[in-house]
């Protein structure tokens, strides 16, 4: 179990840790897209989920020092270990194995160069991709990995 901040209520913190987690903007079709990939090739059903506008995926942005007032980045946790920005998307893609393991070669970009190209889709990504006025029904597949 992970620890979070003593002033959120217990449902909001505490997760399984043995299953990787993956907080995303709620509201952003690109982001819930993403979701809905990583439902459909996770075939373990290993990863659960959390919109960052729940009072958990607040509360663990927060823990993890990053911003509630805009979600310019998801968080992946596994095995402890926090992921953001494009390290994120490649930590998720390599707990799925072959062939999507190769997504790693991404971290062969230095850390600015990746954090930037993250960067740039993360700001556009309502004006590229859509919003949402509120985060959607999960689909049945999906109802059961999500927290908080």
């Amino acid at each position: 179990m992970t620890d979070l901040p003593q002033s959120s209520s217990p449902s909001e913190t505490s997760f399984d840790a043995r299953h990787p987690l993956i907080v995303f903007d709620g509201v952003c079709v690109l982001c819930s897209g993403f979701v809905r990939m990583e439902v459909r090739l996770d075939r373990q059903s290993r990863f659960r989920f959390a919109t960052a506008q729940s009072p958990f995926g607040e509360a663990l942005f927060r823990k993890h020092g990053l911003r509630t007032d805009s979600y310019e980045t998801n968080l992946v946790l596994i095995d402890g270990i926090a992921f953001t920005r494009l390290d994120s998307f490649v930590a998720v893609m390599s707990e799925l194995g072959w062939p999507w393991r190769a997504i790693k070669a991404l971290l062969l970009l230095p850390r600015p160069l990746r954090n930037w190209l993250y960067d740039c889709i993360a700001r556009n990504r309502y004006t590229l991709f859509g919003r949402k006025d509120s985060c959607e029904i999960p689909a049945p597949e999906l109802r059961g990995r999500m927290i908080g």
